[in-house]
């Protein structure tokens, strides 16, 4: 059913509308200790889906189990997102945006930065990659204060996530149920926005639907 129910979701965001500015980000998601990771079976059902021990650098610690991979528009709807073990870097979910996305303009962080991806996007499909050069870099320049201020959107979806959603609390036993236990959580979200959309409210006041 995750397909289905990810294509509906897909719908759903298209209802909200349709931009040409998106942001890209990750957050670690723990589905145990890392001191229980030889001896604990969860989500263990073959390789290629396993978790595995990954870093991250804004919590500057090491953690087991998967992250979450997500795009979103300026205005805070997350459009599409992907799940990878904890070792992956940033950068590869660039692959994944390069056959998804075209003629727009994407805000990432530092861990996006690679000039021979932001060719790549830029020649094939048009994607121009905001990214903040690194201080050391030669040419360096400082990105503006809108592209810095718009990429904390995606940083407040994740926060969400984690504080009103509990997407970190992981009852799942498998992979499946794992990834299934994600997009509800993804889904729910986008569910109070179309809402607060149909409404005329502000689509990220999302406490004020709960409650």
């Amino acid at each position: 059913m995750f397909y289905h129910r990810e294509l509906l979701r897909k719908d759903l965001v298209q209802s909200i509308g349709k931009q040409d500015l998106y942001i890209v980000d990750s957050m670690p998601l723990e589905v145990f200790k890392l001191s229980r990771s030889l001896r604990n079976s969860i989500c263990k059902e073959t390789y290629l889906t396993a978790p595995d021990k990954g870093y991250c650098a804004s919590q500057g610690n090491h953690y087991y189990g998967y992250k979450l991979h997500a795009v979103c528009t300026i205005d805070g709807v997350f459009t599409d997102f992907d799940l990878t073990q904890a070792s992956i870097h940033d950068i590869h979910y660039l692959k994944n945006i390069k056959s998804m996305y075209s003629d727009c303009t994407i805000l990432g962080d530092k861990g996006y930065l690679s000039i021979d991806y932001q060719r790549d996007l830029f020649s094939n499909n048009q994607i121009k990659l905001e990214v903040p050069m690194r201080s050391n870099q030669k040419d360096y320049k400082p990105q503006t204060y809108l592209f810095r201020k718009s990429r904390k959107r995606i940083e407040t979806l994740f926060s969400q996530l984690c504080d009103q959603f509990m997407i970190r609390r992981n009852y799942a036993k498998s992979f499946d149920k794992f990834k299934n236990r994600i997009l509800s959580k993804i889904m729910a979200i986008t569910v109070i926005q179309l809402i607060n959309k149909l409404n005329n409210r502000n689509i990220n006041i999302l406490k004020t639907i709960i409650a």
